[in-house]
């Protein structure tokens, strides 16, 4: 597992939380929501990615 990972994840993750706060404070508590919803999609998109690259790497390894 690479740094670049983590450091995708925690990006998202920051610009989602500014987003969100930013949308909070100004009277936009629907829209706020709808961004995180959204960041945990992309993080869930990236993330299954990579668990479908870990599948196939250990389908090599074992030769399934």
């Amino acid at each position: 597992m690479d740094v670049g990972l983590i450091l995708r994840v925690a990006g998202v993750g920051i610009l989602v939380a500014v987003a969100a706060q930013i949308l909070s404070k100004s009277g936009r508590d629907e829209q706020a929501t709808l961004v995180t919803v959204a960041g945990l999609v992309v993080v869930f998109l990236i993330l299954v990615q990579e668990i479908g690259n870990l599948f196939d790497t250990v389908r090599d390894i074992f030769g399934f």
